[in-house]
């Protein structure tokens, strides 16, 4: 299940930022390895709830630590999405 959630978010992520960089994978980092902006990251936060409209990924995602946030990889928010759809 988790492989399929990177695989959609994978997709998501080359929408938002308009052209495939690169192979995105469940390690890769939205900070250091995507360089996500944080309109970016709004723009993917948008797609996620419209995909899964039962999760409340804007509350997961703000209530984080700032320095949790920018940490932040694919395979955490595969994770938070494989947990909560359930």
């Amino acid at each position: 299940m988790k492989a399929e959630v990177v695989k959609t978010l994978a997709g998501m992520i080359t929408d938002v930022v308009g052209d495939e960089v690169f192979e995105i994978e469940a390690t890769s980092s939205f900070k250091d390895d995507l360089a996500f902006q944080s309109i970016q990251f709004v723009a993917l936060a948008e797609l996620i709830q419209e995909r899964w409209s039962e999760l409340d990924f804007v509350g997961w995602i703000t209530a984080k630590p700032v320095p949790e946030m920018l940490a932040l990889r694919v395979g955490d928010v595969a994770d938070f999405i494989v947990a909560s759809s359930g």
